[in-house]
């Protein structure tokens, strides 16, 4: 991994959220008028802005991610651009172009020490690119795993360079997966959790049709390539080994843009207003719900003690208006809350007919 993809995945860590804020105060400064309060902070319609905000920072940083990935692949180049010919390129033309850079290039031809030391360095390039695509093995090797195949001992075949591919890819999958799944049990990845798999098996089959085909891609060389040039008039097409190696470090770029666009795609409830779930039939009530329970009777219990307290202030120091007061709160509960009630009033009713009963028919009156 270079130096420049982990200081792109550092990136993520922080920058997302220190250039959203940025921008958040850059926003108010614009469209909020002088003398006029900003939102402040931990208000819903500043979190409102924020989450808005940061959805679009982290879009435009994967953005960026994609576009610096392939900076990345045109900076290292390759053995076709180096000797300036097509993906389809035969034999002849190989060593044509090679013969007239050759000549341009040539060691001999530069004097001065510095200059003839990146000459050398340049000329083992050319000569390497030119034995590499000359050799139908390795020209095969080369455009699916690129330059790591020049130091694969040994290898005499494709089949050679296939078995040394494989034991060398396998890890990062294997490690990938592992990974995902020690997560996921930690609690991490929960948005999108299933899709990122089926991403990593699906790049796997990719890769593996990729690798053991004798031709390009058709379906990505078709895609990527004329979205290149779209990009860059100048765009060369993707070998299949920078397909591969752009769509491994997107896939790593896109799963950090879920893990950190998911809780923001869907935002948590407001504070203080968070859902108890419902008990389940016959279920028993657990600790954390009965506490929770417990917390909002004394909450209550306390804020009625003081609105009464607010309420009897007038009459502070008065005995006689707080008896009188007290009896009259007395009758009025009995009267509104109690015989109100129509359990009560049933169950009075019934007592009443019962002492009735046998009673003179002029006496029973009427209930």
């Amino acid at each position: 991994m270079s130096s420049n993809s982990m200081l792109s995945y550092i990136g993520w860590t922080f920058l997302p959220g220190l250039v959203t804020g940025w921008i958040q105060s850059v926003y108010y400064g614009i469209t909020v008028r002088a003398g006029d309060p900003k939102p402040a902070p931990g208000s819903p319609r500043h979190a409102t802005h924020r989450r808005r905000i940061h959805i679009g920072v982290i879009l435009l940083y994967l953005l960026y991610s994609i576009v610096e990935a392939d900076w990345q692949l045109r900076r290292d180049g390759d053995f076709y651009r180096d000797l300036g010919v097509g993906v389809d390129v035969d034999e002849r033309g190989i060593k044509s172009r090679f013969r007239r850079l050759a000549a341009l290039h040539h060691p001999d031809k530069v004097t001065s020490h510095e200059a003839r030391e990146a000459s050398e360095a340049l000329f083992v390039r050319l000569k390497t690119a030119q034995d590499v695509l000359l050799d139908p093995t390795k020209r095969f090797a080369y455009d699916r795993f690129g330059p790591a195949m020049l130091e694969w001992k040994h290898c005499a075949s494709v089949r050679d360079y296939l078995m040394i591919g494989v034991q060398t890819i396998m890890p990062y999958y294997v490690l990938g997966a592992i990974f995902m799944i020690i997560l996921g049990f930690l609690g991490f990845l929960e948005w999108g959790r299933y899709w990122r798999y089926i991403s990593l098996i699906s790049l796997l089959v990719f890769e593996a049709h990729t690798i053991t085909r004798p031709y390009f891609p058709p379906l990505t060389s078709r895609l990527l390539t004329p979205l290149s040039f779209l990009y860059s008039a100048s765009h060369r097409p993707y070998l299949p080994f920078q397909q591969l190696l752009l769509a491994r470090k997107l896939l790593v770029t896109l799963y950090i843009a879920l893990s950190q666009l998911g809780p923001l795609l869907s935002p948590p409830p407001p504070s203080g207003s968070t859902p108890t779930p419902p008990l389940k039939e016959n279920a028993q009530p657990t600790p954390e719900q009965l506490a929770r329970l417990t917390q909002l009777c004394g909450a209550t219990d306390f804020e009625a003690a003081r609105l009464l307290g607010l309420d009897l202030a007038p009459y502070a120091g008065d005995e006689a208006s707080l008896a009188e007061l007290r009896a009259r709160l007395k009758e009025w509960l009995v009267q509104n809350t109690i015989r109100a009630d129509p359990e009560v009033r049933d169950a009075v009713g019934q007592a009443v007919a019962r002492r009735r009963e046998g009673a003179p028919h002029g006496a029973k009156g009427t209930t």
